[in-house]
């Protein structure tokens, strides 16, 4: 079985994200949408939020390979006990890569065996990340249509309750 592993912060997940599961998906037995608890970062939801709007997400959009989970530490760790074979990274623009190659080399030298590989999106979604989002749901803008249904309802309430 061909497992993949696609980590982010999913602050929130955004149909950008779900593209590139979507398209991982069909590449792979298993993908496994790894939350991750980032201590440098005040994320607007908690990773237990961000596992339930992730799989609820995958539901929505019948991804019936994917899962989510949350997990902290070493991503090649995490990996390895999972059994991945391939880290999944999203690339959206050219400042996308620069960074992206940096941790793909360093995760090759920590794993060699553990292969990232880079999917873009569909173009209509190659503006859109979570720190985007964020703001303009902040500032009271619609993004009804850049996340899935479940993320703009928390999206509203937990703005609501700001």
């Amino acid at each position: 079985m061909k497992i993949a592993i696609y980590p982010g912060t999913f602050d929130p997940i955004t149909n950008g994200h779900l593209d590139i599961i979507e398209r991982a998906s069909k590449l792979f037995d298993r993908v496994i949408v790894t939350v991750a608890v980032n201590s440098s970062k005040t994320p607007m939801f908690t990773a237990d939020e961000r596992v339930a709007l992730v799989r609820a997400a995958l539901k929505d959009q019948k991804i019936h390979n994917a899962t989510a989970e949350q997990f902290s530490g070493l991503l090649v760790n995490f990996a390895r006990k999972n059994k991945a074979s391939a880290l999944i990274r999203g690339l959206r623009a050219v400042s996308d890569f620069e960074y992206e190659f940096q941790m793909a080399l360093m995760n090759r030298k920590l794993a060699p065996t553990i292969t990232t590989v880079f999917l873009m999106p569909h173009e209509k979604y190659t503006y859109l990340n979570s720190t985007i989002i964020r703001e303009v749901a902040r500032l009271g803008g619609d993004v009804k249509d850049m996340v899935p249904t479940a993320v703009h309802k928390a999206l509203q309430q937990k703005l609501k309750n700001l």
